[in-house]
């Protein structure tokens, strides 16, 4: 079956059509993609409804463009690259796949916000985690590098230009640090990530800000780039190299944010077996890996200097605790969800 996968991120649109688990073709635009038998749509927000793959009609889109609210950074280029896709291969069935799904299944202690219940029923107001099909292809595949079985315990770290962590045992995420919106946790290419709401109300409530001037600069224009003016890792480490202090600090942030959120997803799991890095910060930082790796020391993590500049899949770890870098492949997890719904 050659499949092409649609993968619509917040920041980049990558088209591949994989045929098995051989990538055969790429690009960014349909020219020269060729006879495809079923197309696979990376979708960010599935809601409560949809916690699996699913085959995509008219009644799927509708319920899909009312959760853009959710996810208002990316559901939207989502829908548009289906409904080009759509326009151009009317005849091939295609399939959506979820970034909700693989933390569909998190414990109610996990995913509760502490709100009144006729808030969180009416409005269903919880905590869905996202970029769940990176996190799920990221911890298979370290498990099969380190030919541990799936009840070990494991923390997977996507970091790219959106970075969360998943808490992963049994298959499954058990808690991750995205919230309700991909706008919660770590620190992000432009997105603050965690920040106290009483400060959103602060900002409002005294200076008058609209919603809709907070929502722009919270997705937009905060993150690494709001903390040094780029939202390039690469030119940050650089920049700090070259005694930057401004770009020192953004290091500082991003770090202790992403070593707090990896213990936090250990303690939910009652332990660490291994530790995953992916996404574009996560495969090529290996500065960024080195030093949240010298504060979890206490876990039994311990990065090997020169392992650590190997190229993806590798280990880079020599502790107690298995330590990968896996290369990001949502594309091979979404054929996988395709085949699934499609035989």
């Amino acid at each position: 079956m050659r499949i092409l996968v649609v993968n619509a991120g917040s920041s980049s649109l990558k088209l591949s059509v994989l045929d098995g688990d051989e990538l055969v073709w790429s690009g960014s635009e349909l020219d020269g993609l060729g006879e495809v038998d079923a197309v696979g749509h990376r979708i960010v927000h599935g809601g409560t409804e949809f916690v699996a793959p699913v085959l995509i009609d008219a009644a799927v889109v509708r319920r899909l463009e009312a959760l853009t609210d959710l996810a208002p950074l990316h559901q939207p280029k989502s829908l548009r690259a289906l409904a080009l896709v759509s326009r151009e291969l009317p005849d091939v069935p295609a399939v959506a796949c979820f970034d909700t799904a693989f933390h569909a299944r998190m414990p109610a202690a996990a995913t509760t916000y502490a709100l009144p219940r006729e808030w969180r029923r009416r409005w269903d107001l919880r905590k869905f985690g996202f970029h769940g099909l990176s996190h799920e292809y990221a911890s298979v595949r370290a498990l099969e590098l380190a030919g541990m079985s799936t009840e070990a315990r494991v923390v997977t770290c996507h970091l790219g230009a959106g970075a969360s962590l998943a808490a992963v045992r049994d298959g499954h995420s058990v808690d991750t640090t995205m919230g309700f919106t991909p706008l919660d946790g770590l620190v992000m290419a432009t997105r603050s990530g965690e920040i106290d709401p009483g400060l959103i109300l602060w900002l409002e409530e005294h200076m008058g800000m609209p919603p809709s001037e907070l929502a722009s600069t919270l997705e937009h224009r905060s993150g690494l780039l709001g903390l040094t003016g780029t939202a390039d890792m690469k030119e940050i480490l650089e920049r700090e190299a070259a005694g930057d202090e401004t770009a020192a600090l953004a290091v500082g942030v991003y770090v202790h944010r992403l070593r707090g959120g990896i213990a936090a997803m250990a303690a939910a799991l009652g332990g660490l077996d291994v530790l995953v890095f992916t996404g574009g910060v996560g495969e090529r930082a290996a500065a960024i890996r080195a030093r949240a790796g010298e504060g979890l020391g206490f876990l039994g993590v311990e990065i090997d200097a020169g392992r650590n500049e190997a190229q993806p899949d590798a280990e880079i770890g020599r502790g107690a605790v298995r330590v990968f870098v896996v290369t990001a492949r949502e594309d091979l997890q979404i054929a996988r969800g395709v085949r699934a719904v499609l035989g």
